[in-house]
């Protein structure tokens, strides 16, 4: 394992695993079973007093290198998920969630809305209505919610939700990493661009991954009938 200040690095085979730790702030990314939180937002204690300016000159760039990784990334959420801690969630590929989740974007209780992503990538998969609701009231929803308006994949018992985020991760890091990351961009494309733009950018992402080993591997192993070996290459 690799600690820095506030974040755990860990690794389970192919999956690697990123903790954010502050538990006694409460926003803190936790994986493990009975952890009360999965991130509950910014440090309000650091805002009081700041200008526009401060804002602009934050931290904020940092969302789009988050969203710029080209690995799959799958939030295990046990507890809450709350304002950037529901963003940091809504910034992964896939969302595990224990059924003591709850998710919310609180901001306008604190006389702001979200900053990092909530309005847009909330309208984009719970609906405008849904999304309204939550941004307007700032209240909270449950996992369950989340899942029956498709913004959660599944909803697990309490304490499982790493082990079940980490068996998934192992899925997918078993399938041609090439082809797993282009999939990504065609996927995520269909939210950021026309259709007629994102069809294009999946017919491109299509057609090069017949330059690849792996592509040769996979359909060739399909005929033999035997387990394909990627290699990434």
């Amino acid at each position: 394992m690799t600690n820095y200040q506030y974040i755990l690095i860990d690794r389970d085979e192919r999956v690697g695993i990123v903790t954010l730790n502050r538990p006694k702030e409460l926003n803190a990314l936790n994986f493990h079973p009975g952890d009360r939180a999965f991130a509950a937002g910014a440090d309000i204690k650091e805002m009081p007093g700041k200008s526009p300016i401060d804002m602009m000159r934050g931290g904020f760039g940092s969302w789009n290198r988050i969203r710029c990784i080209q690995t799959p990334m799958i939030a295990a959420v046990g507890g809450y998920a709350l304002g950037g801690g529901c963003e940091l969630a809504m910034h992964c590929d896939m969302i595990i969630a224990s059924e003591n989740a709850r998710f919310g974007q609180p901001e306008i209780k604190l006389g702001v809305i979200p900053g990092a992503g909530g309005t847009q990538r909330l309208a984009r998969t719970f609906g405008k209505y849904r999304t309204m609701e939550m941004v307007l009231t700032g209240a909270n929803f449950t996992a369950q919610e989340m899942a029956d308006h498709a913004l959660v994949n599944r909803v697990v018992p309490k304490g499982e939700h790493l082990s079940e985020a980490i068996k998934l991760a192992k899925v997918v890091a078993a399938q041609p990493p090439i082809a797993v990351r282009l999939a990504k961009d065609a996927v995520n494309s269909a939210f950021e661009t026309t259709l007629e733009q994102g069809l294009a950018n999946e017919r491109k992402n299509f057609f090069l991954l017949f330059a690849t080993e792996d592509q040769s591997e996979g359909m060739k192993a399909f005929l033999e009938k035997r387990e394909a070996d990627f290699k990434g290459r």
